[in-house]
């Protein structure tokens, strides 16, 4: 029983080696980058949280103003692509 858990520690310690490892090659994100996956998914968000009030909206004001801003919002993701 004790050879198995020693086999195991063994392979999990290789096995996190090797993790570490190809996280050490993968090329890491510059600030530009992440600030910009940042800003892209907090577009997205407010995206969906428009959609969201624009599918249960009644006030046609209201529902003027959730278009407009559905219109401005997809304008500046499609900067992002």
């Amino acid at each position: 029983m004790a050879r198995g858990w020693g086999s195991k520690s063994v392979e999990d310690q290789k096995s996190a080696a090797e993790a570490d490892r190809d996280a050490q090659i993968k090329p890491r994100m510059s600030a530009d980058e992440r600030a910009k996956r940042e800003r892209k998914q907090s577009l997205l968000l407010s995206r969906s949280q428009v959609v969201s009030r624009l599918k249960v909206a009644t006030n046609p004001r209201y529902r003027a103003q959730l278009e407009s801003a559905l219109d401005d919002l997809e304008a500046q993701l499609i900067e992002y692509e």
